[in-house]
């Protein structure tokens, strides 16, 4: 779920926050292999809700996405992106309360196009107010 190798310790992690399990690791796949190439930075996806509840339920769980931060946390921040509504509440409110590890950070930014363009800076070396500003250049993204 999170690249592990050496080669990311300065690197900022993902972590890509859906109410569907399925949608945040396929995003987390996309973005990986577009970024693919050098060490890529630690990803992980925080979908649905935790084993034990109903098998591919749709939801969003603070247990989930406090263990993903965690996980790609390599001391350079970590930028959360949230798909839409309660995922984004419960990002904001596990970083009032503390829970996220220190430098941790909501983007503003669209889920498919803001996790691609996070996930390709991040993997430069780039700083977390760079991954920031990158995510969210992707509103600006024309296809017509």
């Amino acid at each position: 779920m999170s690249g592990d190798g050496e080669g990311d310790a300065a690197l900022v992690g993902i972590v890509l926050v859906s109410h569907s399990a399925a949608v945040a690791r396929s995003v987390a796949e996309l973005a990986r292999g577009l970024a693919a190439g050098g060490s890529a930075a630690p990803v992980a996806a925080a979908g649905g809700l935790p084993d034990g509840t109903s098998d591919g339920a749709l939801g969003t769980s603070a247990e989930l996405i406090v263990a993903a931060a965690r996980s790609v946390d390599r001391g350079a921040g970590v930028a959360l992106i949230a798909d839409l509504g309660s995922s984004v509440l419960t990002v904001k409110a596990l970083l009032l309360d503390d829970e996220l590890p220190p430098g941790s950070r909501l983007l503003d930014a669209p889920f498919l196009e803001g996790a691609v363009a996070a996930v390709v800076t991040a993997s430069t070396g780039a700083p977390l107010e760079a991954v920031a500003a990158a995510a969210g250049e992707a509103y600006d993204y024309r296809k017509a």
